[in-house]
Formats: C-alpha cells, sequence, structure tokens
C-alpha cells in the first residue's frame, strides 16, 4: 500500500512535470546582471547614476521612472542583487499599510539578526495613497529600507514631495530600434530558430512594440507559435498581430506633454508637426474637443489680431465637426490646424491684457471719470455725471479723442497696452492708432 501510493505519488508528480505551463518569453529572458539590461545606459554604465552607486556598495532611494517595457523592475531586482541587499517587491495596486507594516517590520528584523540591509521594490508606486506614501516616510529615513519605486507617471504629479524629496528620480527611455532588434536576436536564439519574417516585416515588428520590450516579446512568442510556411511580410504582419496602443492617458502628463508639443507647434507656425501632434492625441483616444480648444486659444493667444479670422475658422470647423463627426470631421480639423500654423502671429492682445490687468490689480477702486458715467437720475447730473462726456459720432472720423482712464490713471499720460506688431491685419490697426494718436486733444480741450 506504501509502495502504491509512493509509486502514485511519483507519476503524479511526474505528470504535473511534463504538463506545467511554459513561462513566458519575457520572463525567460530577463537579464540576470545588469551588464545584460538592454538599454538604459545613461544609468547603468560605471560614470552612470545607478552603476556609481552600486559600484561603492551603498544604496539611496530612488524611482525609476520610464514608459512600460524598459526594465524597470529587472533593474531594480539586479541593483539590490549586485549591491548584496535583500529584495522585496511589492505592487502598490495590491497593497494597503497593513501588508505594508509587515514587510517593514520584515526589514527591521533581517537588518537586526542578519546584518542585511533590504530594498524594497514598490511597482506602480504613483498608486499609493497619500496616507500610505506618507507611511514609507519613516522607514526610508531611518534606513529601514532602502525604497525603489517604479511608475509610469511624472512623479512630479503622483508622488507626496516628502517622498521625492527623499529619493532620486530616474528617468528610463524607450527602447529604440537598435534595441529592440537586439532583443529579437536574443528570442531568436533562445528559441534556437528565426522569426519567420521578412527583412520589411522585421522593421514593422519593431515599429509595432513602440519601444516597449516586454509587448515586443510577447508578439514574437505569437509570430514563433505560428504553423506556416514562407516568411510574412509587413501586411501580414499588421493582420495577424495587435498594434500596440500608444501610451497615452488623457488625465496625466501624456494629456498635457502632447498638448503642449501642439500649441508649440502651431505658435511656431509648422503646419506639418501640428498635424503630427493632435493626430497623436487622437490615434491614443483624446476627445476631439480637447484639441479644438487648444486650436482656439492658439488662434487667440498666438495670432490674435494678426489674423482675426482664425478664431473663426477654428469656431467654424468646429461647430462641422460636431455636426459631421468622425471620419469626415478630420477634415475640419485638418483646416483649422493647418490655417491656425501658417497665419501670421501676434501676441499682442494677450501681452496687452496680461498687462491691463496688473495695473487693474493695482489700482483697485479708482473710481472713473464722471463724463463718462450715465446720469439717469437729475441727482447724478447734479454731482456732475456725464457732464463733459463727448458723443464720438458728432467728431470728424467719428473720433473725439477723449480720455477713457481713470483720471489717476491718465496722468500725466493713458497707458498704452495694446501694441500692434507689423505682422498680418495688425500692421493695418497700427496705422489706424497713430492715426487717432496724432488727433487726440488734451483732456482739458474736450470740455467745449
Amino acid at each position: 500500500m506504501v509502495a502504491a501510493r509512493q509509486n502514485g505519488d511519483i507519476m503524479q508528480d511526474t505528470l504535473f512535470t511534463h504538463h506545467a505551463p511554459p513561462r513566458p518569453l519575457a520572463e525567460e529572458l530577463r537579464p540576470q546582471t545588469l551588464a545584460e539590461v538592454i538599454g538604459q545606459e545613461h544609468l547603468l554604465m560605471p560614470g552612470g547614476s545607478i552603476g556609481r552607486m552600486i559600484a561603492t556598495g551603498r544604496l539611496s532611494s530612488f524611482v525609476l521612472w520610464g514608459p512600460p517595457g524598459v526594465g524597470k523592475t529587472t533593474i531594480a531586482r539586479l541593483v539590490a542583487d549586485e549591491a548584496g541587499y535583500e529584495f522585496i517587491q511589492l505592487s502598490a495596486v495590491s497593497t494597503g499599510i497593513a501588508d505594508l507594516r509587515k514587510v517593514l517590520a520584515q526589514a527591521v528584523r533581517s537588518r537586526e539578526s542578519a546584518g542585511k540591509a533590504t530594498v524594497l521594490f514598490i511597482d506602480e508606486l504613483h498608486r499609493f495613497s497619500r496616507p500610505v506614501q506618507d507611511a514609507l516616510l519613516p522607514a526610508v529615513e531611518d534606513g529601514t529600507i532602502v525604497l525603489v519605486g517604479a511608475t509610469t507617471e511624472n512623479p512630479s504629479f503622483s508622488l507626496v514631495a516628502a517622498l521625492l524629496s527623499r529619493a532620486k528620480v530616474y528617468t528610463l527611455d524607450r527602447l529604440s530600434g537598435p534595441e529592440l532588434a537586439r532583443v529579437i536576436e536574443r528570442a531568436e536564439a533562445r528559441c534556437a530558430r528565426p522569426l519567420p519574417l521578412t527583412s520589411e516585416a522585421r522593421a514593422t515588428l519593431i515599429g509595432m512594440a513602440d519601444g516597449d520590450a516586454r509587448y515586443l516579446l510577447g508578439l514574437c512568442e505569437e509570430i514563433l507559435a505560428l504553423d506556416r510556411d514562407g516568411d510574412l511580410t509587413p501586411k501580414d504582419l499588421v493582420e495577424f498581430l495587435q498594434k500596440r496602443a500608444p501610451l497615452y492617458d488623457r488625465g496625466q502628463e501624456e494629456h498635457f506633454n502632447l498638448l503642449s508639443c501642439l500649441h508649440k507647434s502651431l505658435r511656431g507656425s509648422d503646419p506639418d508637426a501640428s498635424l503630427y501632434w493632435a493626430a497623436r492625441m487622437l490615434e491614443g483616444g483624446e476627445a476631439p474637443d480637447v484639441i479644438f480648444r487648444r486650436l482656439a486659444c492658439a488662434a487667440s493667444e498666438d495670432v490674435g489680431m494678426a489674423d482675426p479670422q482664425a478664431l473663426i475658422q477654428v469656431i467654424t470647423a468646429w461647430q462641422a465637426f460636431e455636426r459631421i463627426g468622425l471620419p469626415e470631421g478630420r477634415l475640419f480639423m485638418a483646416q483649422a490646424i493647418n490655417y491656425v500654423a501658417t497665419a501670421p502671429k501676434s501676441n499682442a492682445s494677450y501681452l496687452a491684457f496680461d498687462q491691463a490687468r496688473t495695473l487693474a490689480r493695482a489700482t483697485g477702486s479708482v473710481p472713473p471719470p464722471k463724463r463718462i458715467l450715465n446720469a439717469p437720475t437729475k441727482l447724478m447730473k447734479e454731482l456732475g455725471y456725464h457732464d463733459g462726456y463727448q458723443y464720438d459720432h458728432d467728431h470728424p472720423d467719428a473720433f473725439s479723442g477723449q480720455g477713457f482712464f481713470p483720471d489717476e490713471i491718465a496722468q500725466p499720460e493713458a497707458p498704452v497696452f495694446y501694441r500692434p506688431n507689423e505682422r498680418g491685419f495688425e500692421r493695418d490697426i497700427r496705422k489706424r492708432l497713430d492715426f487717432w494718436a496724432r488727433r487726440k486733444r488734451p483732456p482739458e480741450s474736450l470740455q467745449d
């Protein structure tokens, strides 16, 4: 009976051994040393920030910030290994304060019993709430742990200031085309056969990965599992594989980054770059209204009175888009983008209003001149309201030259905020203002 049970156990173990699911290729190829890591040389080389820390054998807390699939978790684990630290990994998605306290207690025991420091790696660190982030601070300050965090979001926006002041932030780059090509070569060496791809399809595959090595290795697994003759062409590849969705978070840093790129391209009179960034945002799932709002802002802030039609073109295109929708609506968006980008530029109105606001804040409640106030009652007339007002249409060119600023501000002369430039329609406006300036008379001459 015992022998039979033992034989049964052996058979059962063998059965499970033979049918254990294979590990993902990305896990199989995970680097075992920092020297094997592809990319991030600016941090890992001997003169890099992380390389120097490892050389000294003393680690300080840091945050790895970068897109998915560039090696954040791998680098954190290998840094701890090569520096001789204990390594504990947590995910902010599934960890609460109670779990964190258990890990911190374990780190204390490790330091006191074995004299070994602990690297606490927290993936998706930005997902921790403020109280949980604050709970990390004492352990980081007293050396109980060396905190290594990983985040895909800008730490300046997602981490509390106290934690940021205690941890350096290292930026990881998306992998380049040549670096992704090296990843493919490692996958082929591991599987002992090349990917069935034409050279053009190989380049297409690298483009589909969009800098993400983990995603690329997933694609390689799918291709290697194919049962077909001949090499895949780019067309075959696109039909077979789902292209990686562009990195774009409509509520976070990437949203603001691409908005900034679009606005600066419009301001810089580059229609091609403007179209590109708008297309990037649409492809990433951005709401078209967001793009049109930015166009409207640029049409006023950067084009302004140099071409007053710019704002009209944007609003008209926006309304047409709302009526028609995609895909045809992209035509209206493109037309508005091209109009704003190629229009003459002037920020004179923008600067003028900022200066006016500054003066308004400084002068507070300075009373307006009574001559430009209405006098609907007898008492107001007796108080001098509307007395001396010049009706502009009663004067040549419908211009009286009277002053409209408070008297305290207009002494010795009224301020000038709006200074049109010589570009576009503002050239004509400047001529008008110069003409009116010559026609103006001193305030005392208005009292006819």
